[in-house]
């Protein structure tokens, strides 16, 4: 059975009956496209229950979505820049993502592999997020190369030591982080819930090292890689997987909805 997780900076308890559902929609979608989407998804709130809905679309549909969104919709910015203001040409900052969205994506794989983030980057991204009180949610996750090495366990524990490097005991409590294995990520390609609950429970045992073991129960850990309507409902069965990242499926409400449907 599912433990209960304290989230601290809503201070609710996240338990059996509750997930947190992840749409990306990375580089896709005009205003009016956004618009419609999430009015589509206002209309269907009902039906999530208990669940946590978080949206991350793209920075120029940020302010329109803020206006029209349910209370149960968050939001969250794809990606911000460490320094609060400068001549950083093409950066969003920490104090401009707050304006808006009380959750950021950092480290993903797309950052990290196609725009060569490395994990210093992606550090100094977590502790300015933290301190400018917004929600962390750090990616991880191996190539498809790695995984056939067997060098899943060191790639999440190397990205994970690295990148919450001088990250405290308390700030931890206000993170999240998402396992995607790249070779999962918009391919088609699904880790079985067995191979997804086995990087989250070495994630989660990790952990405990840098941690407390009480603070990291609570920790919730996300799934990203290729999650449909079809395979939803066996990935979340597992303990350690707490709710999803979801790319591709996440661009169609319809789809979406039904997702966080067979969640439950």
């Amino acid at each position: 059975n599912k433990i209960s997780f304290l989230y601290q900076f809503d201070f609710y308890i996240i338990g059996d009956n509750m997930n947190i559902i992840f749409a990306n929609w990375k580089m896709n979608k005009s205003v009016e496209e956004a618009i419609a989407f999430i009015n589509d998804l206002n209309n269907n709130v009902s039906e999530f229950g208990d669940d946590e809905i978080i949206i991350s679309p793209p920075f120029t549909t940020l302010s329109e979505i803020s206006k029209i969104k349910d209370d149960k919709i968050k939001l969250c910015a794809q990606n911000m820049y460490f320094e609060d203001k400068g001549a950083f040409t093409g950066e969003i900052s920490p104090l401009m993502a707050k304006e808006f969205c009380e959750f950021v994506l950092i480290g993903h794989s797309e950052r990290r592999h196609i725009f060569k983030e490395p994990n210093q980057l992606i550090n100094k991204k977590v502790l300015s997020a933290l301190s400018h009180g917004l929600k962390p949610i750090l990616c991880v996750g191996e190539t498809e190369d790695e995984r056939k090495k067997k060098k899943t366990d060191s790639v999440l524990e190397t990205q994970l030591k690295a990148c919450l490097k001088n990250v405290s005991e308390n700030q931890i409590k206000n993170v999240m982080v998402a396992y995607e294995p790249v070779w999962a990520i918009g391919t088609g390609k699904t880790a079985t819930p067995e191979q997804a609950q086995e990087a989250h429970a070495f994630i989660r045992e990790f952990l405990t090292d840098m941690y407390s073991q009480t603070t990291i129960r609570q920790l919730i850990l996300l799934y990203g890689g290729s999650v449909k309507s079809d395979n939803a409902a066996e990935l979340i069965k597992e303990k350690d997987i707490n709710g999803f990242l979801i790319g591709g499926a996440s661009l169609d409400p319809q789809l979406f909805t039904e997702i966080i449907k067979n969640s439950k």
